[in-house]
């Protein structure tokens, strides 16, 4: 637990600068889902490995084909 103050100042850091589009965790699951928007696996693979947890973590990335939410639609006429 104290290395997450220093995860999450690193996570808003890579969402101020766009490189993070979604972060979500589920502390009943003890899973978390990042969309990140780099090139290739390598890529995303480098700025997860930077976070104060990472070692701790086990992960596998995948690239997404549609990634589509609610957030990054037009608002609703009315």
């Amino acid at each position: 637990m104290s290395f997450v103050p220093s995860h999450r100042t690193y996570i808003n850091y890579l969402l101020n600068k766009g490189i993070i589009d979604s972060y979500a965790v589920s502390l009943e699951s003890q899973t978390c889902w990042i969309t990140l928007n780099t090139d290739n696996k390598a890529e995303a693979d480098k700025y997860l490995a930077k976070s104060p947890l990472y070692k701790y973590w086990t992960y596998t990335i995948e690239e997404l084909f549609v990634y589509d939410s609610i957030h990054y639609r037009l608002p609703a006429l009315q």
